[in-house]
């Protein structure tokens, strides 16, 4: 075991919280693109409409959780140490690995097991994810932070693309093998993180905000669940905005969420500290952590659409291998966050963060330019550019927005502010499911029914049972894109089928019907939904470049000035002074 002040105790520190972070990012896209092998494997049609809230709790269950759990868990690390919240974190995530892959029943019963072990597991992965960060800004000095954090949150976001590889290669294997593989290295990971790793930040006593805890959850958890239902129809409609429960939902949680933000400021020890939004430096890193997290959730989820509903299935590939050679076709991406990320954050440590996390961005939002120029059937070479580029521009931004926002608050706050730049990032993941979607399905309600209607009808459905098909909610269309599923011969039965030319029911159930019927519509809803994430990035990038005041962090005490001086003085920070109790800003004398 290393002590502390090794040399070579840093680079452990980084190596295993970048394996756990990775692990836990993995797993958030994983179960993504292997859902047809997993509902198959339960004998499930995830197409019927009972089936659609299991489709989606298996989608954003664990994403939410995380959302809601990290900025508390960063907390409790600052209080309790940040390593052991972290290996708990470990031990938890390999524990619920193994649960999930013995899964004993079929049907819906199989899919709550599912659900229900995600959710304990996203616990764990929330603990490592909030206190990672924290723990690599601890352990290095300011000249050599932004490399670290770059090479560790590089590979969270690394970890969302490897896991649409992995899952396509493991589920054509055996679905259970998506739990299967965590559980050597988390074994592995949980292991060295209880032998290596110490707690070097400044930890202080304090009383759990049970109040704030409590609002803070019920509040966020309302308002994405609302999000989650609001996607799907109801009553007639193409969506479910109008839905009373999703209306309260979303009007209860945001009262509650209000209510969370008037206890932080009248407790003595503020689960969500914030005074440290005063610092205008860690508001505007993590508004712009916020908005890519959304554009790039945006672009993660269209993207399969677009290459398992459409694209794959003209060039030939079977629908039940399109999961699998989505996520390869995705590779381009996620290489360009590989090279991208570590070396933003080594030249953001020679020339500063800031053009780096507004450039990134811009490159981003240049990708999407980019995209929608494509058609629907487009030359994969352009393609795999272009999302390189996309992932290259991700990568500059990842490293330099994080040390942006680390830097700029207080030794002693480094864990609750990790955790609420986690909160931001896994929130906007959550919250682009919504929006994209909404915005697509609504784009694709205005042309996909009379392309349904119409492509049936020239194939000899009666005119009746086409306008019936048509008529559908898009949603289901889309849904069935996403999961590389060709909906059109359970849509239309076998007796309209056997009622038809064999010739022509041969070219309703094949490979090429389906993805340019839905082809243009597709391409007039990716059109609002790109340029809204155009949008989402530049204002990103103007946040990025927005500076705070400049001055010396806040310390607990005279101890902890003393502990810390060296740091105080060779960091150049965008902290401004806090109280380590209340979080609220407080002059000090820096003299």
């Amino acid at each position: 075991m290393l002590a502390v002040d090794h040399p070579r105790y840093k680079w452990v520190a980084l190596s295993n919280t970048t394996l756990g972070n990775l692990l836990a990012t993995i797993n958030s896209s994983i179960v993504l693109i292997s859902l047809p092998a997993i509902f198959k494997g339960i004998h499930l049609n995830p197409l019927e409409a009972g089936n659609v809230s299991y489709l989606l709790w298996m989608l954003m269950g664990y994403m939410l959780v995380t959302a809601v759990l990290v900025v508390t868990l960063g907390r409790l690390g600052d209080m309790y140490g940040r390593v052991k919240i972290y290996n708990a974190g470990f031990a938890i995530f390999t524990i619920t690995s193994i649960i999930l892959s013995l899964d004993p029943f079929d049907g819906g019963g199989g899919a709550i097991w599912l659900i229900g072990w995600r959710v304990l597991q996203a616990v764990g992965g929330a603990m490592l994810m909030a206190n990672s960060a924290a723990i690599i800004t601890d352990a290095f000095s300011a000249e050599q932070r932004g490399m670290a954090l770059g090479v560790n949150i590089v590979s969270a976001l690394a970890g969302s693309f490897i896991g649409l590889v992995l899952g396509g290669v493991l589920a054509e294997w055996d679905w259970r093998s998506i739990f299967w593989v965590n559980i050597p290295l988390g074994v592995l990971g949980t292991v060295w993180a209880y032998r290596s790793l110490h707690d070097t930040g400044v930890r202080r006593k304090a009383k759990i905000d049970w109040w704030g805890n409590a609002t803070f959850a019920v509040g966020l958890t309302s308002v994405l669940a609302a999000i989650t239902y609001g996607i799907q129809p109801y009553g007639g409609h193409t969506q479910g905005w109008t839905n009373p429960w999703v209306l309260l939902g979303l009007i209860g949680g945001a009262a509650v969420l209000i209510a969370f933000g008037v206890i932080e400021t009248k407790v003595a020890e503020p689960m969500f500290p914030l005074g440290l939004f005063k610092n205008l430096g860690f508001t505007t890193g993590n508004a712009a952590n916020l908005l890519a997290s959304v554009a790039r959730g945006g672009l993660q989820f269209m993207l399969i659409i677009w290459l398992q509903g459409i694209w794959l299935p003209l060039h030939g590939y079977d629908y039940e291998s399109t999961p699998l050679w989505a996520g390869i076709y995705l590779v381009p991406m996620t290489i360009g966050f590989l090279v991208a990320g570590p070396l933003s954050g080594y030249l953001s440590d020679k020339f500063g963060p800031r053009p780096f996390a507004a450039g990134g961005l811009l490159v981003m939002a240049a990708s999407f330019l980019g995209l929608l120029a494509l058609p629907g059937d487009f030359n994969y070479m352009v393609f795999a550019l272009l999302i390189f580029i996309n992932g290259l521009g991700g990568g500059l931004f990842a490293a330099p927005n994080t040390s942006l926002i680390m830097s700029s608050v207080p030794a002693n706050m480094r864990g609750a502010a990790s955790g609420m730049r986690a909160t931001f990032q896994n929130a906007g993941q959550v919250l682009s499911i919504g929006i994209f979607f909404s915005l697509m399905v609504a784009g694709l309600a205005d042309s996909l029914p009379h392309s349904l209607s119409g492509g049936l009808a020239a194939q000899g459905v009666p005119a009746q049972t086409a306008d019936a098909i048509a008529q559908l909610p898009p949603v289901g269309t889309l849904f069935a894109a996403f999961l590389g599923y060709n909906p059109i011969g359970e849509l239309l039965g076998p007796q309209v089928l056997g009622a038809l030319p064999a010739a022509n029911a041969a070219n309703l159930t094949g490979l090429e019907f389906f993805p340019r019927l839905i082809a243009e519509p597709f391409h007039d809803g990716l059109v609002i939904v790109f340029w809204m994430a155009i949008g989402l990035l530049v204002v990103g990038a103007v946040a990025s470049l927005v500076r705070g005041r400049k001055v010396a962090p806040a310390v607990a005490g005279p101890d902890a000035f003393v502990a810390h001086e060296a740091e105080v003085k060779a960091e150049v920070s965008d902290a401004q002074p806090l109280s380590p109790a209340t979080g609220v800003a407080e002059p000090i004398d820096t003299k």
